[in-house]
């Protein structure tokens, strides 16, 4: 089933999904289910699953050198889905990133999800390689995501990269795009990263989740300024709560976002890493709470392997 037709039948009502990140290469798939298991007593209707692109690293050889080798550490994704849906009975959402992939990669790795009988992808450029220093895409793949939108749209259609193949079968993705209520960091500025996004829109994607956020008059910002724009698919917020004392100088590095000065303040005050927990927790309680009763079709918790965090504040708020 398709991630925009659990919104409809919601009626309005607020669902919840959540984000799991697949093992370090050699981990065991049981590092998923225990994640999972304690939460869904709540009932997700989908569970994402992120893809990780390549990294370098360097390794000593023989004769004393270093070699930098290219090495996926988190792969399974495509895996993962089929094991959470089969134990789980319900819908997977893989992430398809650009980077790392060509065209065609991308296309059979659709194929083999099409077969899986996965109905709906989170498309998203992905990172930059550690050591890179900007994305550099795949030589055959894609730059932007707007055109791996593209890309699985067509599918959509029955058009294939083969222009030989004639009647191909068409695919029924639901597609998902990334939104960022304080701006991708590489876009220049708020109004030209919007129009990017309404591109996305225009390509084929069917809804968004955004980027994690501390404040959420950020999120109605963004949300007003999306129906501004023309941009009429639904947004889900993502959530993440603080849960160690560094995150406060971390976060805001690692994924560009501003923390509020009142969540700062109280964080100064914490004695412990205990409290700053709590504090984080308390705040995130809050931040769902009224993000539910403002109607948004869904909350969406990156888990990062906190199952007890998570679970803690989806109890507090359903």
């Amino acid at each position: 089933m398709k991630v925009t037709d659990y919104f409809a039948q919601a009626k309005n009502q607020t669902l919840i999904s959540f984000e799991v990140l697949p093992p370090l290469k050699g981990g065991k798939m049981q590092s998923i289910f225990e994640v999972l298991d304690p939460l869904m007593e709540f009932k997700p209707p989908f569970i994402d699953v992120t893809y990780h692109r390549e990294e370098y690293v360097y390794q000593k050889t023989p004769n004393g050198y270093y070699e930098k080798t290219s090495i996926r550490k988190r792969p399974g994704t495509v895996g993962i889905c089929a094991a959470i849906m089969h134990r789980y009975a319900v819908d997977a959402v893989p992430h398809l990133i650009c980077g790392g992939f060509t065209k065609e990669d991308t296309e059979n790795a659709l194929i083999d999800l099409n077969f899986l009988n996965i109905n709906n992808v989170l498309a998203i450029r992905g990172d930059a390689r550690q050591f890179d220093g900007r994305f550099l895409p795949e030589e055959g793949g894609h730059a932007y995501a707007v055109d791996l939108v593209k890309q699985i749209a067509a599918m959509n259609r029955g058009q294939y990269l083969d222009s030989n193949i004639e009647n191909g079968a068409q695919t029924h993705f639901c597609i998902g795009i990334a939104g960022y209520p304080e701006k991708h960091f590489e876009a220049p500025n708020f109004q030209t990263d919007l129009r990017y996004t309404k591109a996305k829109i225009e390509a084929g994607a069917d809804y968004i989740v955004t980027q994690m956020f501390f404040d959420n008059k950020n999120f109605f910002d963004y949300v007003k300024a999306c129906k501004e724009s023309g941009i009429t698919v639904p947004i889900v917020p993502g959530l993440k709560p603080l849960t160690k004392l560094y995150q406060l100088k971390s976060l805001p590095r690692m994924f560009y976002v501003n923390m509020p000065d009142e969540l700062v303040r109280e964080a100064e005050k914490v004695k412990n890493e205990t409290d700053a927990k709590e504090l984080g927790i308390e705040w995130c309680i809050a931040q769902s709470k009224e993000l539910k009763s403002s109607g948004v079709p869904c909350l969406h918790y990156y888990t990062m392997g906190d199952t007890d965090t998570i679970r803690r504040i989806v109890k507090a708020v359903y």
